[in-house]
């Protein structure tokens, strides 16, 4: 078995790519919204996520969700980043 070879034909996840590709688009100066890889955040969890979070695991919430995202929380997102938009303006 030859690894090298292997090792040269191993791509890059496209989370990866994503995520390689958000970084690029800041230092360019664009605002981008990067929800391709979780990181570590400097703050703590608001208490209504941590409620809600909770209330999802009693309501058995636990397995994987769409890997397109979960509708509902996709339309939150969407409308609470035009509300915030909107009052920018």
């Amino acid at each position: 078995m030859d690894l090298a070879a292997r090792v040269d034909r191993i791509e890059p996840s496209a989370t990866v790519a994503i995520s390689n590709k958000a970084s690029e688009l800041e230092e360019e100066g664009v605002d981008v919204v990067d929800l391709s890889v979780g990181d570590i955040v400097d703050f703590d969890t608001p208490e209504n996520v941590k409620a809600a979070a909770k209330d999802a695991l009693d309501a058995g919430h636990t397995g994987y969700t769409p890997s397109s995202g979960i509708p509902a929380l996709k339309s939150a997102i969407a409308d609470k980043l035009h509300d915030d938009d909107r009052r920018r303006r």
